[in-house]
């Protein structure tokens, strides 16, 4: 174990390490360089956490695209229906692992890892971010699956490489602050079951009243609307037009205004919970 996560011995309070306030930015890269090791080291020893990375962006774009891909692009349309549905699942994944975030931050606080934590002469940021760096490389590696899937089953890049390369900044990018969001929960709610409980009723509207799945030309008009405001909409469309050809600059726009409200608002007010909660 590196000296940076070994817990600090006791000693007098002159002596005592520099207080989070002082910790210089270069120490705060190291620590969060290190935290990432220790996660990343997790993961390689249990395997099974990445089970759901792997899985589940195969099991949605084969379910959808030839189970539901008929009836919702007409019989014969399969083919047209993965260009449509592969960039809109791009934007899915991204939510899906951030609530896994909430509900990791939830147990480790659980078994008491969080706490060792705080008693480290480390910035408290550096947790949080650590973990947001490791999720983010989960994310990564999902969507990557996914795209080496929709490959197989006749996905087409219309525009360039770098369109795609755009497509999955993105999705990152977005789904990056998504996990603030579920991160604060984590830190709020009393236990894991709780987080994936209230993220399952974020998820589900957000995911199926959006445009990820369909068009929304023929759905109700309050539902088109709020659909239209849906950020998972905007990302969808975004990474459609990205891949595909068509108006990027407004769903671009658009999911980065998101992405920015999102980690301006939530991402202070997790490190500020994660500083008090016993």
């Amino acid at each position: 174990m590196s000296a940076a996560t070994r817990p600090a011995p006791a000693v007098p309070a002159a002596l005592a390490p520099p207080s989070e306030g002082r910790i210089s930015p270069r120490a705060g890269l190291r620590h969060i360089g290190a935290l990432v090791r220790r996660n990343a080291l997790q993961i390689r020893q249990d395997p099974e956490l990445m089970a759901d990375v792997v899985v589940m962006p195969i099991v949605f774009t084969l379910l959808f695209v030839y189970v539901f891909g008929g009836a919702i692009s007409g019989k014969g349309n399969q083919q047209e229906y993965v260009n449509y549905l592969v960039p809109g699942l791009m934007a899915m994944m991204g939510m899906n692992i951030a609530m896994a975030v909430g509900t990791g931050i939830n147990d480790d606080f659980r078994k008491g890892v969080m706490d060792r934590f705080r008693t480290l002469p480390i910035a408290r940021s550096s947790v949080l971010v650590a973990k947001l760096v490791v999720e983010a490389g989960r994310m990564l590696i999902a969507i990557s699956i996914l795209l080496t899937v929709g490959f197989a089953i006749g996905l087409r890049i219309d525009t360039s490489v770098f369109g795609l390369l755009g497509a999955v900044g993105l999705s990152l990018l977005f789904g990056t602050s998504l996990m603030w969001i579920f991160m604060l929960m984590g830190l709020t709610m009393k236990n894991a079951q709780a987080v994936q409980g209230m993220g399952m009723l974020v998820l589900m509207p957000l995911q199926f009243g959006s445009s990820i799945f369909t068009p929304t030309e023929t759905m109700p008009g309050w539902l088109e609307t709020f659909t239209d405001l849906n950020p998972l909409s905007n990302l969808a469309d975004a990474a459609r037009g990205l891949i595909n050809g068509g108006p990027v600059a407004g769903p671009v726009g658009m999911t980065l205004a998101w992405a920015a409200a999102i980690t301006l608002v939530t991402a202070p007010l997790a490190i500020s919970r994660f500083r008090r909660k016993t």
